[in-house]
C-alpha cells in the first residue's frame, strides 16, 4: 500500500517556474516507478513524466520535454517535478502516481496508487 500526497501547486505567470513534490508512505517506495499526470478542465488526463524504479530512467511527454524535470529521492520517499518556462496550456491539476509495472508507464491504467492532486494555474 502506498499513499501519495502532492504539494507545491499554485498560480504563476507565463515563463515562471514551480516545483511540485509528492510524498509517499510505505516501505517499498523504491520499488515503484513514479509518474506525474495532469488533467485540465474538460480534458482527459494526460501523461507528463515518469521515473522508473529500476535505474531511474526518465521519460517525458513531448509537450513538456526540455521544460520539466522529474526526480526522486528514495531515502526521503519523495518525487519532484520541476517545471520551468511554464505556459498557460500547462494549467491543470497535477497528480503523482505509483506503478509496479515495467512497461506502458505512459498510461494511467498502469498505476495503482494516486495522490489527490495539486492545482497549477499559469496566467498569460
Amino acid at each position: 500500500q502506498v499513499q501519495l500526497v502532492e504539494s507545491g501547486g499554485g498560480l504563476v505567470q507565463t515563463g515562471g517556474s514551480l516545483r511540485l513534490s509528492c510524498a509517499a508512505s510505505g516501505r517499498t517506495f523504491s520499488s515503484y516507478s513514479m509518474g506525474w499526470f495532469r488533467q485540465a478542465p474538460g480534458k482527459e488526463r494526460e501523461f507528463v513524466a515518469v521515473i522508473t524504479w529500476m535505474d531511474g530512467t526518465t521519460r517525458y511527454a513531448d509537450s513538456v520535454k526540455g521544460r520539466f524535470t522529474i526526480s526522486r529521492d528514495n531515502t526521503k520517499k519523495t518525487v519532484a517535478l520541476q517545471m520551468n518556462n511554464l505556459k498557460p496550456e500547462d494549467t491543470a491539476a497535477y497528480y503523482c502516481a505509483a506503478s509496479r509495472e515495467s512497461s506502458r508507464l505512459g498510461l494511467g491504467t498502469s498505476y495503482a496508487y494516486w495522490g489527490q492532486g495539486t492545482q497549477v494555474t499559469v496566467s498569460s
